[in-house]
């Protein structure tokens, strides 16, 4: 037996091609690579080295070396010819050697006496195996960067070729840290922990005032029929036909009901067995509540629960609890007098959330109203007119205005009542300029009276904001209200803007219509604006109606104040994207069915507005925020092209310092990596703790090289356990003004630099996965949204042989590889010719594609 290796083979030896290429190995797809029959394998039995623990590779430090034994045991009593031992391919290359001897360690490696005669190499000449001989083989790795380190090893034993697939994940300290000490299992079914057909009832939360609602919204129970056709599973007729203005209500009014029978389902899961609750006052107790920092539950002030002693007594009886304050991650709770005498902070109790139907119970009201509507606001024809009216010039109160910009202002005033107008906002093409509108009816209009309703209360401050704030021109504070919903923290409210609200011992309140008839703008949310009907404001109060963000809203929440509000002369504006975010569904039979196309969306499928029609719709192509790098991609796969650059461009300042940029003057980066997806404990959620380090690193690397700030940086991740977890690391480094988030929080943002963390690295085929595993990878809207926030420097960081399953990513993919702006991993092999022939030049397709859910719940996987 010879003691030596070679790097090649001896005339007597089989002969196989030169060194292979191995590619991308889904361990966890391919169980075929760890799960080897022995008994099929012939005589000689051959060791796994590196075997996975518990599923997941071994991991080793960067720099360090790993060794492994291999054992090749002659089973038989005849001798065997091993005509040799070859690392046939490793990824990355040459990073894992042969050796006879076992590697020596790094204390020991300086004496000559423990390293002399050891030698390695990637093959082993051949041999005769002795009858019940076994030979032990050492397979090492030394890796120099962070990633999946891949190697396959061919053994030619007689006729016979066996191979082993081995696997070891890189990592660095930074990594190792955020390592999980608890194997992820999925959370068992809860039990149904307790009857609530009777309890202990308690009071509500007093009311600031005694004044009841004029209008009060109807409690729109859900049909038994319709639940029980909805929780079997089966399709409720009306969708057969699509929708019609004569089956609206139903059409949407059975959406809602699939939402929030999932919904409550969803609350469900919240429920919590043994935990305890600690006094807080003569009055109250506290509950603290994983996840209510993520309104996960959603829990406002007066909700309830029912709680009830965690014992096998089936006397003890259950209470009512009412919501006095929602605080971080506490809820405080006030039941029945009978309750807080017996309380003790140790007891133990079993809880029961409840769903709170005010929401939907809006929605239903709303859809009801919209029936009433004129066509041409639900279903404009080909055949529908837009009426003008003669203006005189503007002069502009926000300062410069570009073409398309005052265009869509002079269309808003000229416009009288019919179908909605729409501004379509591509990313960064300066949506919010057109609050110019807003002002110049304003000053133009002194009979104009303006309801604008936002997305979000973030959104509503801002137009408020940006309103009270333009030096041309002074809107009154007694003329401009901000409508606050009664659940909103009063803190939450920046203190210059209380003044433009209403409020009663710190909750906010919807003022009498005595009141309101003063005001001459009034900012809301969507669903805040029902506060307005339950006041008794009828149609046709106001001359317009804005939608801020209308793609983010679904049809039923776009209802709210167009329904309620909109009359035959009153001018609606939409502002927004489709091809950005739409509505946030939980129900994914309700998104698919139609609650997840917006209101903007469909008004798209008319001609008038599909055709973008000037009448109906002015398009902003002028991009003020992207580098033309960052820009073009986008451009071309969902804004026909049209996309104008118009950004100073600095980013050529911020690559030229940075190491790690191969093209200073393309700052769009691709950075491949094979790291591990992880899941931990009994939380769905997934993490990639190689990228979260790997960001970091670029994070660092950029602040030192550059005098970008922290607050210059966002990281995108679709997963909010590796937000978490990049949230962790950063804290450790004292970067916290670095916005980390999904893409919801990024909405409508942006920054000079973002970081991309795609987080998968492997697929596993089964129904769980198939509907959660590639978070937005699989969703064309969230893919622009992420890769058009950056300004000057746009980084991804993931794996390419994961994301270039999806046409959109596969797109920027080869657009950073072309462009000499790939580093990492060997890059997957080139399946399309093209950038034409998979996307026409007239951008995207419309066709439905199934959307994965982006994690748990907004994203929740």
């Amino acid at each position: 037996m010879s003691s030596g290796w070679n790097d090649g083979w001896d005339d007597d030896c089989s002969v196989i091609s030169d060194k292979g290429e191995i590619g991308f190995i889904d361990f966890a797809d391919d169980k075929s690579v760890q799960s080897y029959d022995i008994n099929e394998e012939g005589s000689v039995i051959i060791s796994v080295p590196f075997p996975f623990t518990q599923g997941k590779p071994q991991s080793i430090l960067v720099g360090q070396t790993s060794k492994w034994p291999i054992t090749l045991a002659n089973t038989t009593d005849e001798p065997v010819e091993l005509w040799g031992v070859r690392i046939f391919c490793s990824n990355p290359a040459d990073s894992f050697t042969l050796s006879l001897m076992e590697p020596p360690s790094a204390d020991t490696i300086t004496k000559s006496e423990n390293s002399q005669g050891f030698l390695e190499g990637y093959s082993l000449e051949d041999r005769v195996l002795q009858s019940q001989q076994t030979l032990t083989i050492w397979l090492s790795c030394k890796p120099k960067d962070m990633g999946l380190h891949t190697t396959v090893v061919h053994f030619d034993v007689d006729d016979n070729r066996i191979e082993r697939v081995v696997f070891l994940l890189a990592e660095d300290s930074i990594s190792q840290s955020l390592a999980s000490t608890k194997p992820y299992r999925r959370a068992p079914r809860r039990k149904n922990q307790f009857a609530v057909d009777e309890y202990v009832v308690s009071s509500r939360p007093a009311k600031p005032t005694k004044r009841e609602y004029k209008c009060k919204i109807a409690e729109y129970p859900i049909p038994k029929h319709i639940r029980d056709l909805i929780e079997n599973k089966h399709v409720p007729d009306v969708f057969a036909e699509g929708l019609t203005k004569e089956n609206y209500a139903a059409f949407f009014s059975t959406l809602l009901t699939m939402e929030e029978l999932h919904l409550e389902e969803e609350m469900r899961t919240h429920n919590m067995e043994c935990v305890m609750m600690r006094r807080k006052g003569p009055q109250f107790v506290a509950l603290e509540v994983p996840g209510l920092a993520e309104r996960r539950p959603s829990l406002v002030h007066g909700d309830f629960i029912f709680a009830k002693i965690a014992s096998d007594n089936s006397d003890c009886p259950a209470y009512q609890g009412y919501i006095y304050r929602v605080e971080a991650d506490e809820v405080l709770l006030r039941f029945a007098d009978k309750f807080h005498t017996l309380h003790r902070d140790g007891n133990l109790y079993n809880v029961h959330f409840t769903y709170n139907r005010v929401t939907m119970r809006r929605l239903y009201q709303a859809i009801e109203a919209a029936e009433t509507l004129q066509d041409n606001l639900l279903f404009p024809s080909e055949s529908t007119k837009r009426t003008l009216v003669k203006t005189a010039p503007i002069v502009p109160c926000s300062g410069s205005l570009n073409a398309e910009q005052m265009h869509s202002v002079e269309m808003i005033l000229a416009c009288k009542g019919a179908s909605p107008y729409v501004i379509y906002g591509p990313p960064g093409t300066g949506k919010t300029k057109t609050l110019e509108a807003i002002l110049q009816i304003y000053t133009k209009r002194k009979n104009g009276r303006i309801l604008v309703c936002a997305a979000s209360n973030s959104a509503a401050d801002h137009i408020l904001e940006r309103l009270i704030s333009n030096e041309n021109v002074k809107v009154k504070e007694s003329e401009i209200f901000r409508l606050n919903a009664t659940s909103r923290p009063y803190e939450d409210v920046p203190p210059d803007y209380i003044r433009f609200s209403y409020f009663e011992l710190s909750v906010f309140k919807c003022p009498p219509l005595r009141a309101l008839k003063r005001y001459r703008i009034i900012i809301s949310t969507y669903m805040s604006s029902t506060l307005l009907y339950t006041e008794d404001v009828k149609r046709g109060p106001f001359s317009h109606i804005f939608l801020d963000e209308a793609g983010q809203a679904s049809e039923p929440e776009s209802m709210v104040p167009i329904a309620n509000f909109c009359q035959r002369e009153t001018v609606v504006v939409l502002a927004g994207d489709p091809k950005q975010l739409g509505p946030a569904v939980f129900s994914k039979d309700a998104e698919s069915l139609g609650l997840g196309k917006s209101y903007l969306e469909r008004l798209f499928e008319c001609e008038s507005y599909r055709n973008e029609d000037d009448n109906f719709v002015t398009k902003l192509v002028s991009n003020y925020r992207c580098h033309p790098a960052i820009l073009d991609l986008p451009s071309r796969l969902f804004y026909k092209g049209e996309l104008i650059a118009c950004k100073e461009d600095n980013s050529f300042s911020i690559t030229s310092n940075v190491d790690f940029f191969p093209n200073k003057e393309f700052p769009v980066l691709f950075f491949g990596i094979q790291g591990c997806d992880e899941r931990e404990g009994n939380n769905p959620s997934w993490f990639n703790r190689i990228e979260v380090s790997k960001v970091v690193d670029i994070i660092n690397k950029l602040r030192a090289s550059t005098d970008l700030n922290e607050s210059d940086i966002g990281v995108i991740a679709p997963y909010r356990q590796q937000v978490l977890k990049i949230k962790k690391v950063l804290e450790t480094w004292d970067l916290l003004d670095v916005k980390v988030g999904s893409v919801e929080q990024f909405q409508g943002q942006e920054r000079e630099v973002i970081i991309v963390s795609t987080v998968r690295s492997t697929i596993k085929h089964n129904d769980f996965d198939r509907t959660y595993c590639l978070g937005f990878l699989s969703n064309p809207k969230r893919f622009n949204v992420a890769i058009t926030r950056a300004k000057s420097l746009l980084v991804i960081v993931g794996n390419p042989h994961i994301v270039c399953k999806d046409p959109y990513w596969e797109k920027l993919l080869w657009h950073c590889y072309e462009n000499n702006s790939y580093q990492g991993c060997p890059p997957p092999e080139r399946t399309n010719q093209g950038f034409e022939e998979s996307f026409s030049e007239t951008g995207v397709s419309n066709e439905v594609v199934e959307e994965p859910s982006w994690d748990e719940g907004t994203w929740n996987c």
